[in-house]
């Protein structure tokens, strides 16, 4: 008689079998007892920083230049700017579209500008013309970069100024088709 016979015709020693073999079982899993820990960090907090431009002449023209003369002196204005925000981000200067009236030659060709940066405000006013100036642009007006193609200031901290000049003079080379001409034009400041 096999096994399997014996235990369907003897089922108490069947029964026993099963009850010898579940509480084996039971001792083997409910002896591995193990220590635990926990720990959590509660109430964590998230915000975004802010980026935004300072400008001392957000309203009004940085300069105006008058009777300007070919191959004359200079005439200049300054505007400070500064990222009045707590992240850093990367500034840029570019022209809006020109507008040149009241001459038979568009004015905007022979304006030389130069744009200069004449330093931060970390160690007190920045003064232009000191020596340690450093020009962002030297060239005629048109050349100056559309929002397209700007002029990559540099990366300014949170809560950095620089103070810029813009000078123009008129080239020596405008003929009398420039007399009583004028050119227009904004100057638009970004970060990102």
């Amino acid at each position: 008689m096999s096994r399997l016979q014996v235990l369907i015709s003897q089922p108490r020693l069947a029964l026993g079998a099963l009850l010898t073999l579940a509480l084996a079982s039971a001792a083997i899993v409910g002896s591995g007892a193990d220590f635990t820990a926990s720990s959590a960090n509660p109430t964590n907090s998230f915000s975004s920083g802010t980026l935004s431009i300072s400008n001392t002449k957000s309203s009004a023209a940085v300069f105006t230049a008058s009777n300007l003369r070919p191959g004359g002196a200079s005439q200049s204005g300054q505007v400070d700017i500064g990222n009045s925000g707590s992240l850093s981000g990367l500034f840029k200067l570019s022209r809006g579209t020109i507008a040149d009236s009241g001459s038979t030659s568009n004015l905007s060709p022979k304006l030389n500008m130069v744009i200069t940066d004449c330093g931060t405000f970390a160690s007190g006013t920045p003064t232009c013309g000191d020596g340690d100036d450093t020009n962002v642009y030297t060239g005629a007006l048109p050349g100056i970069g559309t929002s397209a193609a700007p002029i990559t200031l540099g990366t300014f901290g949170a809560a950095e100024k620089h103070r810029y000049q813009f000078t123009v003079s008129l080239d020596s080379s405008a003929d009398n088709s420039y007399q009583g001409g004028t050119s227009t034009v904004d100057f638009n400041w970004t970060a990102g």
